[in-house]
């Protein structure tokens, strides 16, 4: 396998994402409904659609300018702090990423811990908090872990995505400190949080592009 990911492996990435985002709306929208406004796979669905179309037109030439057009189509189509969220981790993810046609496993390794690092920084959120940083923070530090540990970008990627699955779960028991859903208190409890899902989602979509062999 590989230990590249080429930009239009990224782009495989994205579209896998904006497709599950669809398909998955419903489940999110539900998720939000029980602790927050009942919108976020709508506006999910907005944002990937947009990041697609400008995919389908693409006139940037690097990871890094990709990753910049990508969040910021993120942060002007979706709506509620979820736009912010996810356009900070895509632009934070082009700012360290390199202006080159690939980015290797520790390159992705870096962009995405600089992009969990900016969504943490924007949104002041730590894990236990009940956010898309229960995912996203064991997500990277598992693949962190693997790749240090000499394992492969495939097996590390698959790795980091099981461990957002399981930080998404993780959720269902806290009690929100962080959002809308904190102001919620004990009634918040009961309910895994949608961010985190919908980052599971995000996660899962490039261990699957890069299982496909989307990596060069």
């Amino acid at each position: 396998m590989p230990e590249t990911l080429t930009i239009d492996a990224i782009q495989q990435w994205l579209h896998r994402f904006a497709s599950e985002i669809t398909t998955q709306a419903d489940w999110l929208t539900e998720l939000d409904s029980a602790i927050g406004d009942a919108d976020h796979g709508t506006n999910m669905v907005r944002g990937t659609a947009a990041v697609v179309a400008k995919l389908d037109v693409r006139s940037t030439s690097t990871v890094q300018e990709l990753l910049k057009a990508v969040g910021m189509t993120l942060v002007s189509t979706v709506g509620g702090a979820s736009g912010s969220l996810y356009g900070t981790f895509f632009l934070e993810m082009g700012r360290n990423s390199p202006s080159s046609v690939q980015l290797d496993a520790s390159e992705l390794e870096n962009a995405l811990r600089a992009g969990v690092n900016g969504v943490i920084a924007r949104g002041h959120a730590a894990v236990g908090d009940k956010t898309m940083i229960d995912a996203l923070e064991p997500a990277v530090t598992v693949l962190s872990r693997s790749l240090a540990d000499g394992r492969q970008l495939h097996g590390s990627i698959a790795a980091a995505a099981a461990a957002a699955t399981t930080g998404r779960d993780s959720t269902e028991p806290l009690v929100a400190r962080k959002g809308r859903a904190s102001y919620l208190g004990d009634r918040s409890a009961g309910h895994i949080d949608p961010g985190a899902a919908s980052a599971t989602i995000l996660v899962a979509a490039l261990a699957a592009s890069v299982d496909e062999g989307n990596a060069r």
